[in-house]
């Protein structure tokens, strides 16, 4: 399960993150491109964008489900 506090501080603050435990696997970038992305000099995933529309947060939710190591998270800063 993702943890607020080991989020990487590149993800756009909102409800949708990634956390340190991120294998850089791509799945959520090829699920749900636009709203993550890859730090390249970090080599690990983040949310580079949050959804707004009903659509988007499906598609973040796939993502989230399809992580094979439980590092995005759906409980994050509102704001």
């Amino acid at each position: 399960m993702a943890c607020k506090k080991d989020k990487w501080a590149d993800n756009v603050a909102g409800k949708f993150y990634v956390d340190e435990q991120c294998i850089d696997c791509d799945l959520c970038r090829e699920t749900a491109p636009a709203f993550f992305t890859r730090n390249e000099d970090g080599g690990h995933s983040f949310v580079h964008a949050q959804p707004v529309t009903e659509e988007d947060r499906e598609l973040c939710m796939e993502a989230l489900e399809g992580c094979p190591v439980d590092a995005i998270g759906c409980d994050g800063d509102q704001d």
